[in-house]
């Protein structure tokens, strides 16, 4: 080949590496799916999507600020096991990259955000920038609280404000390189955090455009439920695929038919969003049981009906997700499971599951010790069944205490993955085949604050 047309080839190769690299890295925006452009909120003619419901609309600044909060679920991610609400403390457990851990927001002076202005506020929720101008990692959803209002995130600030300072020095974060250099945030930010406002879209219902906001801005939905694309963005084009989020499965939540939403009717959706639990679908833990008992079932009832009508709109998303089971097991556990699983499975089930789960998968408790028709169940990785049998678990919903025990102390992780396995084959669409590896993974993923 002569040097012109190697000089051809290379430029070729050039720009095809560029624009993998650019459709890599450039990304839709979460509602870009959406039919129809967007106008500003300020010349949106609808009713205005943002704020409070109606019930809350003559409710004072801090009242208000206090819906807005739960709504954004922040108890959740600054507060350590057994700490004080809001105060810091709860690490983020990132494979590969170390440990972060989150900060005090009550209005301590010396450890808080006493001295934040509205405008450092501000920062930190649209800009992910902290009071002393460095940056924030993106463990804080300021790439979707960015999407909030001034009036919004001004309100959430009276209402932080409003609560007993508690002196809580921030624990020192534990990140390898290069992910221990905040500045590199400054690149990141170019491409991934918007800074920008919600904006309506008029072709869409007023219904729509509030559980948009409310997923998107506030919720941040997307930030457990939407994969991450090779620089840890949410990658919309895939979104609400489902995730694995701090060891745990977030799972498809678009209009799927098969693995997601498409087959839950309205009133199960509403349900299941605003008490973590569905008859057929079974109950949130873990992550999303935090979710549903801090944020979720504050929402009104026109605020959940929103969500349900923004989910349903999200185009589908299939997954390898099989179909859920719905039909319970044989009554007897001799029937219904191959015989290669590790015996240890069915003798931990018989001696310390069947009690309340029965052998049919059909609790005589309590509809929430139900496993027939729950998603955890039917997915062949069984990540959330074996979470569930580490850390058991200990809801407090208003329709009272939903509490599992914790067995991860009890069992080996060999013994867990045995449990976990048969509980997939025996009430599940297809068996799992952890390993004894593969829980010790899954425990450190979510390993004690």
């Amino acid at each position: 080949m002569s040097k012109k047309g190697w000089s051809i080839a290379a430029a070729v190769i050039v720009i095809i590496v560029l624009g993998v690299a650019f459709w890599l890295l450039a990304l839709p925006g979460p509602m870009s799916f959406a039919q129809g452009g967007t106008v500003q909120l300020a010349d949106y003619n609808g009713a205005n999507p943002t704020g409070v419901p109606a019930e809350l609309a003559k409710a004072d600044l801090v009242k208000r600020g206090e819906y807005l909060a739960h709504a954004a679920d922040c108890v959740a991610c600054h507060t350590a096991q057994g700490g004080q609400p809001y105060a810091g403390g709860f690490a983020f457990n990132l494979p590969g990259m170390g440990t972060i851990y989150s900060t005090n927001i009550t209005p301590d002076k010396k450890t808080g955000i006493g001295n934040y202005t509205d405008q450092q506020f501000l920062d930190a929720l649209h800009k992910g920038m902290r009071a002393d101008g460095q940056h924030l990692y993106p463990a804080m959803s300021y790439t979707s609280y960015t999407y909030m209002t001034d009036a919004d995130a001004l309100a959430i600030k009276a209402y932080l404000f409003s609560l007993p300072p508690v002196h809580a020095p921030a624990r020192a974060d534990n990140l390898t390189w290069p992910f221990n250099h905040r500045g590199l945030m400054a690149v990141w930010n170019a491409f991934y955090n918007a800074d920008s406002r919600f904006k309506p879209h008029p072709s869409e219902s007023a219904e729509w455009n509030r559980g948009a906001y409310l997923a998107e801005a506030l919720g941040h939905c997307g930030e457990c439920h939407t994969p991450r694309n090779p620089a840890f963005a949410m990658n919309n084009r895939h979104k609400f695929a489902g995730a694995l989020t701090a060891g745990w499965r977030a799972y498809d939540i678009s209009s799927d038919a098969k693995s997601g939403l498409g087959t839950w009717s309205d009133k199960d959706l509403a349900t299941y969003l605003s008490t973590g639990h569905a008859d057929g679908h079974g109950g949130a833990a873990g992550p999303m049981g935090e979710a549903a008992d801090d944020s979720l079932t504050y929402l009104t009832p026109g605020d959940i009906r929103a969500l349900v009508v923004y989910l349903r709109s999200v185009p589908p998303q299939d997954t390898d997700l099989p179909r859920a089971v719905t039909v319970p097991a044989p009554d007897s556990h001799r029937q219904g499971v191959t015989a290669d699983l590790d015996p240890r499975g069915e003798k931990i089930f018989a001696g310390a599951c069947a009690s309340c789960h029965d052998w049919t998968g059909v609790s005589p408790l309590s509809k929430y010790a139900t496993l027939t028709g729950a998603r955890a169940v039917n997915d062949p990785s069984a990540t959330n069944v074996a979470q569930t049998i580490i850390n058991g678990v200990n809801r407090k919903t208003a329709q009272g205490v939903i509490f599992m025990p914790a067995f991860g102390e009890a069992y080996s992780d060999a013994e867990i993955a045995a449990v976990a396995n048969y509980v997939t084959a025996r009430f599940g669409a297809q068996g799992a085949h952890l390993s004894e590896k593969d829980v010790a993974s899954l425990r450190k993923q979510v390993a004690q604050q």
